[in-house]
């Protein structure tokens, strides 16, 4: 039996993040609403996040910007989140320390260590020099929330890496910043709440037919996660088998259109493929990931991928793209299987045979896709391997730690 969390009495943290529930579109969303959770046990935590008033009582303010920075220029998007940021160094005064998630609260959090005298820590979930496609989402702001990133990560007194792969990106991106300030801390997932279900109303809900086999994707569609590598890969699928696609919130409207004429045009594939637009609740993708034969998680950049482990914990088999963080949690060969990726020369990182990657995508689904017996073995091996590992209250007790050790 593991040992209670230590209490750090009388240590107040502001955790600043522009994503906290109900408002939560990714994966970095997902890690603080969790982490919030698990280390209310140990310190005195208050939440300063973007958006509407909320009221759970773990959040101190929720922050909207500036009214005069209102408009559709892309630039203004960047200004508007460091107008937030300034709101939010206001609000944090008093608190011992402050810990910040993603380039849209750092700025905040490297304001509010010059001001208070009081130490920052910084959590990256990704990193901006290697995100290049976000130009087209942000155009001239890019620069900017570079800058916000950049200039916090450089002076934190401490920097999470959610991985090993991710402290190795650090590293390249920011050679300024000590090794020694970089602690990996995984990502984790709740196994109570994502965990196999028996019910399918959500299947007949989206016409998909728990009787015959089908791989699922869920994910953000953006270049980021790949999914149009999926889509190349879907015309080598098994016929009669389907490819369920929970994929919503579009990095752009061009991007959108795009995934949308290149669905239609799999209608004569082998596979079916089942396109769900939205973002689904939890309690819904659990009862999709429950009754799939394998995920697939086709990102070329994933600093951890925390989709996978929510896979896993519903007894699922990972097939992922063997970059970023992935191969520290996915097992391959135990838990699923790796697909080797190499990146092109273009701005956006894509690989440098797209085709080749995406046949080794859909012969690895395949495999897995005509071998229930081994698919089942694989998925009860990668939910016995999130319990072990990837449990929130561990990842919030190092967490507190490493809060004592600065404040200290």
């Amino acid at each position: 039996m593991s040992a209670a969390p230590v209490r750090h009495d009388g240590l107040q943290v502001g955790l600043l993040t522009r994503e906290y529930p109900p408002e939560v579109y990714g994966g970095a969303g997902v890690h603080v609403a969790e982490l919030v959770r698990a280390l209310a046990s140990q310190v005195d935590v208050r939440v300063h996040a973007f958006g509407a008033p909320r009221e759970d009582p773990l959040v101190a303010a929720s922050h909207q910007p500036w009214a005069g920075l209102a408009g559709d220029a892309a630039h203004l998007a960047a200004l508007r989140t460091m107008s937030v940021d300034l709101a939010m160094v206001a609000g944090v005064e008093g608190v011992d320390l402050v810990h910040s998630h993603t380039w849209y609260a750092n700025l905040a959090g490297h304001l509010a260590k010059l001001v208070y005298d009081i130490p920052h820590v910084v959590t990256t979930h990704s990193l901006e020099p290697l995100r290049p496609w976000k130009r087209e989402q942000l155009g001239g702001g890019y620069a900017l929330s570079s800058f916000c990133e950049r200039t916090a990560v450089e002076a934190a007194d401490a920097v999470i890496a959610v991985s090993q792969g991710m402290k190795a990106d650090v590293q390249a991106a920011y050679p300024q910043v000590d090794p020694g300030r970089i602690e990996v801390i995984h990502n984790g997932v709740d196994p109570q709440a994502w965990r196999p279900v028996t019910s399918t109303d959500v299947l007949d809900e989206h016409g998909i037919d728990p009787s015959r086999p089908y791989a699922v994707f869920v994910g953000r569609i953006t270049h980021q996660k790949g999914v149009v590598h999926l889509l190349d890969a879907a015309a080598h699928l098994p016929a009669g088998t389907q490819l369920v696609l929970c994929a919503g919130a579009p990095d752009t409207p061009e991007i959108a259109s795009d995934f949308r004429d290149r669905v239609a045009a799999l209608a004569g594939a082998p596979v079916e493929v089942i396109w769900i637009e939205q973002m689904l609740p939890r309690e819904q993708l659990v009862e999709i990931l429950t009754h799939a034969r394998v995920f697939v998680c086709p990102s070329i950049y994933e600093p951890f991928g925390i989709v996978n482990l929510e896979a896993m914990a519903c007894g699922l088999p990972v097939v992922a793209s063997a970059v970023g963080g992935i191969p520290e949690v996915v097992a391959d060969g135990v838990t699923g299987h790796l697909v080797a990726f190499a990146p092109g020369d273009d701005a956006l990182g894509s690989p440098a045979d797209p085709d080749g990657f995406a046949r080794r995508m859909a012969a690895a689904v395949t495999a897995l896709l005509e071998d229930e017996d081994t698919a089942f073995a694989m998925g009860q091996a990668g939910r016995q391997r999130v319990e072990e590992h990837f449990a929130w209250p561990a990842i919030a007790a190092r967490t507190a730690e490493l809060y004592a050790r600065l404040a200290g």
